[in-house]
C-alpha cells in the first residue's frame, strides 16, 4: 500500500509544494525552505499533490537518481505538464538505452563545439542591443532569448518563432499569470498541444524535403533518420515520440540555461569579490559555471518507487512518487564545504544539477558552452553589471525553478573597446 501521513513520524509531515509562489514570491526563498526540509531528514514527506516523499540530502539524491530499477522516472512531474510521456526522461531502462542511443550522438561534445561560432554571434548581438543603455530586463532581453535562438539555431527552426516557444515554454512550466491551480492544468495542457501541432508541421515539412531529394543536416532532420531498436525490431522513431522527444528537448534546452543565466548574474552581483577574480582571469569562467550551476540547481526531478525500499531512514512503499531536490543536494555540507558561499573556484564540485545516472541531461555540453561564452562576454562588455534596486528579480516556482523578470544596470557602453 501507498504510504499516508498516518504512516510517517509527526516530525517528517510537512505541507510543501513545489509550485506555491509563497516560495519565491516577492521574495525568493526556495533554498531556504527546503533548507528547512533538510534539517529534518533526508527524506520527508509532503502532504501536497495526494502526498510525496521530498528527498533533500546529497547522498539519497544521487542513489535515487541512479537506480532506476527501484525508482522509476515516470511520472516525472506532479502536474501533468506534457499530457503524456517526456522521451526519453519518462522512460525506463531497458527501452530508455534504445532512446538514448538514438538521440546521443546528435549532442555529442564536437558537435556541441562546433556550435561556438554561432553562439558568440548571438551572445554578442543580444549583449550590444541593451549596453548603450546601461540597464535591461536581462530576461527577456537576453537570459531568454539567447537559450531560445541557439535552439532554434540547433533544430533548424525559424528564428522569427522565438517568442512564440518563449511564452509556451513558460505557459508549460507555471501556466498563464494569475491562473488558479486548475486554470494552470488547463493552461498548459493547450500550451503542450499548440506546441506538439507546430512540431508535426515541422515533421511534415522535413518528409516534403526527403522526398523532394533534399538532405537537410539540422538536427530535426537526423533525429528523424535515426533507427530506434526495441524489442528487436528497427524501425524510425513515430510521429508521437518524435514530438514528445522535441517537447523535451525545448523544456530542457530553455529553461535550465536561462535560469542558470540569471542566477549568475545575480550571485555574481553579490559577491563583487567573486566576479573580481572572473575579470582578473578569464580562465577561471568555467568552473564559475560549474559553481553557478550548483548554487542554483532548478530542477526537482520526479521519481516512483517500483517496490518496498528503504533510504534515508524512511521505508519507501511501492507506488510511491519523490520529489528529488537538486537545489537541496547541491547544499548539503556532507559533501560540500561552507555550501551556500558562491566560490568561482570550488573544486571538486560534484554537483548534480545536470543530474546522474542514466538520465543525466543529454544538453550539458550545449548548456555548458553556452553560460561560458555568455559570462565571457558579459564580463567583457558590461562588466560592472548589478541588480536593479528599483526593481526586484521576480521567480517563479515549479519542478523547473525559473527567473521571469530580473532588471539590471551597468556603465553605458557606447561601442566596444
Amino acid at each position: 500500500m501507498p504510504t499516508t501521513a498516518a504512516d510517517v513520524p509527526e516530525n517528517l509531515v510537512v505541507d510543501f509544494d513545489v509550485y506555491d509562489p509563497s516560495h519565491t514570491i516577492p521574495v525568493d526563498h526556495m533554498q531556504e525552505h527546503v533548507g528547512a526540509l533538510a534539517r529534518r531528514g533526508p527524506l520527508v514527506w509532503s502532504t501536497a499533490h495526494g502526498g510525496h516523499w521530498v528527498v533533500t540530502h546529497y547522498r539519497e539524491c544521487h542513489d535515487v537518481l541512479r537506480r532506476p530499477e527501484l525508482f522509476s522516472s515516470y511520472p516525472n512531474n506532479l502536474v501533468n505538464a506534457a499530457q503524456g510521456k517526456f522521451i526519453p526522461l519518462e522512460i525506463d531502462p531497458p527501452d530508455h538505452t534504445a532512446y538514448r542511443h538514438a538521440l546521443q550522438p546528435l549532442f555529442s561534445p564536437s558537435r556541441m563545439r562546433a556550435l561556438e561560432t554561432e553562439i558568440r554571434r548571438i551572445v554578442i548581438e543580444l549583449i550590444e542591443g541593451f549596453a548603450a543603455r546601461g540597464k535591461a530586463e536581462y530576461v527577456s532581453e537576453f537570459a531568454h532569448e539567447l537559450p531560445a535562438q541557439v535552439f532554434l539555431a540547433l533544430m533548424g527552426w525559424p528564428r522569427e518563432d522565438t517568442a512564440l516557444f518563449a511564452e509556451a515554454s513558460d505557459i508549460a512550466l507555471n501556466g498563464r499569470p494569475g491562473d488558479t491551480p486548475e486554470q494552470a492544468n488547463e493552461s498548459r495542457a493547450r500550451s503542450a498541444f499548440a506546441m506538439y501541432e507546430y512540431f508535426l508541421k515541422v515533421i511534415n515539412q522535413r518528409r516534403a524535403a526527403f522526398e523532394a531529394g533534399e538532405q537537410p543536416t539540422d538536427i530535426t532532420s537526423e533525429i528523424m533518420r535515426q533507427r530506434l531498436t526495441l524489442d528487436g525490431d528497427e524501425r524510425p522513431l513515430s510521429d508521437e515520440e518524435l514530438v514528445r522527444s522535441f517537447f523535451l528537448l525545448l523544456m530542457g534546452g530553455m529553461h535550465t540555461v536561462q535560469g542558470s543565466l540569471a542566477w549568475g548574474v545575480m550571485h555574481l552581483s553579490q559577491n563583487p569579490e567573486q566576479r573580481k577574480l572572473l575579470l582578473d582571469d578569464r580562465s577561471r569562467i568555467p568552473a564559475a559555471v560549474e559553481e553557478i550551476l550548483r548554487l542554483e540547481a532548478q530542477v526537482a526531478a520526479g521519481r516512483r518507487a517500483t517496490a518496498d525500499v528503504e533510504i534515508g531512514g524512511v521505508r519507501v512503499q511501492e507506488g510511491d512518487q519523490l520529489l528529488v531536490m537538486l537545489c537541496s543536494a547541491n547544499r548539503d555540507a556532507a559533501e560540500f564545504d561552507d555550501p551556500d558561499r558562491m566560490r568561482v573556484d570550488r573544486t571538486p564540485n560534484r554537483h548534480l544539477t545536470f543530474g546522474s545516472g542514466p538520465h543525466r541531461c543529454l544538453g550539458s555540453h550545449l548548456g555548458r558552452i553556452e553560460l561560458r561564452i555568455a559570462f565571457e562576454e558579459l564580463l567583457d562588455r558590461v562588466p560592472d553589471f548589478a541588480l536593479d534596486p528599483d526593481d526586484p528579480p521576480v521567480v517563479l516556482p515549479s519542478q523547473v525553478r525559473s527567473v521571469q523578470r530580473l532588471p539590471i544596470v551597468f556603465t553605458e557602453r557606447h561601442g566596444h573597446g
